[in-house]
């Protein structure tokens, strides 16, 4: 006699073994069907619930949060002559003192809006991504920018500190006249 036999608890062939397994999984044959029943029901659910917070994220639009157009940078004894950079990162702004004026330079190539440098051993704003060339003033004169760059309107306040608006801007165009010479363009100093 075989181990097996001596038990009794275990079957006795390998027939034995496969019919045990075969009742085995026609019992277990409803816990597969609801099995299979939840995982469609778990994927169905998922996807309708991803569905809904994509509709739901839509009435809430993603914002950019820019700096203000309209700012106060300080008083016109601060600002010695020359191109003035402070502003440059926060604001997108120089500040250019000549000899009889002030203005403020909108710091945007007119080729492709990058932000131009200012080199001052060279004495000029060079674009980096294709090479324009500005002066001190911001008038263009190497490159393929095809006008100078854009002053913003600039004025002092009433306790006398300047306020920069860049949400206007002033142009020179070939062909049109300057509005680098309008009122507000520029303060006299």
């Amino acid at each position: 006699m075989s181990k097996e036999q001596a038990g009794g608890s275990a079957p006795s062939s390998l027939i034995d073994r496969i019919k045990a397994s075969i009742q085995a999984e026609s019992s277990d044959e409803k816990s597969r069907v609801q099995s299979r029943r939840r995982m469609v029901g778990l994927l169905t659910a998922g996807f309708l619930t991803t569905n809904f917070l994509m509709f739901l994220r839509f009435f809430f639009p993603r914002t950019i949060f820019e700096p203000r157009t309209v700012f106060r940078v300080g008083t016109p004894a601060e600002f010695g002559i020359g191109v003035d950079t402070r502003f440059q990162k926060s604001n997108r702004i120089w500040v250019v003192r000549t000899t009889d004026r002030m203005f403020v330079i909108y710091a945007s190539c007119t080729h492709l809006g990058c932000t131009p440098d200012w080199k001052s051993g060279e004495g000029k704003f060079k674009c980096p991504c294709h090479g324009s060339g500005y002066d001190p003033e911001g008038r263009n004169y190497e490159g393929p920018a095809p006008r100078p760059m854009d002053r913003a309107k600039v004025e002092i306040d009433p306790e006398g500190r300047i306020v920069v608006d860049t949400s206007i801007l002033y142009r020179e165009e070939k062909g049109k006249s300057t509005q680098f010479d309008d009122p507000g363009s520029f303060i006299q100093v």
